[in-house]
């Protein structure tokens, strides 16, 4: 994972949870993050959207089930009110299909209630980089579903996981997959940035996904690449 360090400017968060004392004590923890700042809350979906589109946050911490509208369709709705956005489930659910739905929907995080403190603040730093953040105990299993989903699209062409990537590729998926982002990336394999969003855009295509989020989960399913300690100075 890389080392997402404190932010220059504040992370400005709209926290959306219909439970009073979550929100408060999600709010409570955030207020110990020195680059975090709370500009909004809502208790409900729709409230949480035109919160969103008010303040173009940079992140919107979401639980799954709320009232009017729900977390999923937030997601899927706040990129049309506010593209820069970043999403982080904060939620009790660790179903399947909502899980799948979410990143489907664009979600950057998902992070179970049981987390620490310092695991959620540590994601709101990583989404607010670009990072995608799935809480271990979900993460595999989500990675294997996934995986399972893309393979039947992929069983009619013949070609097994990854076969058609080129050795740039595999690389960037490599690092990309122990947390590089995109600088980092383009530094350690002596490219440009705009270079790299092109062979991740390739990458996609390849392996029929659609964000860095499933590209990754698809990989590590089928022991494509491997998370390794990295030095990432």
């Amino acid at each position: 994972m890389a080392d997402i360090g404190v932010a220059t400017e504040p992370i400005r968060i709209v926290l959306a949870e219909d439970h009073w004392l979550m929100r408060e004590g999600t709010r409570h923890i955030l207020e110990q993050c020195s680059d975090c700042r709370v500009v909004g809350e809502a208790e409900n979906g729709q409230e949480a959207l035109e919160l969103i589109q008010r303040t173009q946050p940079d992140v919107a911490i979401l639980d799954i089930r709320m009232p009017k509208l729900n977390g999923i369709e937030v997601v899927r709705r706040m990129k049309e009110v506010s593209s820069n956005t970043r999403a982080l489930m904060l939620t009790a659910y660790d179903d399947d299909d909502y899980i799948l739905a979410l990143i489907e929907a664009g979600a950057l995080g998902y992070l179970l209630k049981t987390a620490r403190p310092n695991d959620v603040i540590d994601a709101v730093r990583q989404v607010n980089a670009g990072e995608p953040v799935l809480h271990p105990a979900i993460a595999m299993k989500v990675a294997r579903l996934w995986a399972r989903r893309r393979d039947a699209a992929k069983a009619q062409s013949g070609q097994g996981p990854g076969e058609d990537l080129s050795q740039r590729e595999w690389e960037v998926l490599q690092l990309a997959a122990n947390g590089f982002r995109n600088k980092a990336i383009a530094d350690k394999l002596a490219l440009s940035v705009r270079t790299v969003e092109g062979h991740f855009r390739s990458i996609f295509a390849k392996l029929g996904v659609s964000s860095r989020v499933e590209a990754v989960l698809y990989a590590l399913s089928h022991q494509m690449v491997t998370q390794e300690p990295q030095n990432k100075t």
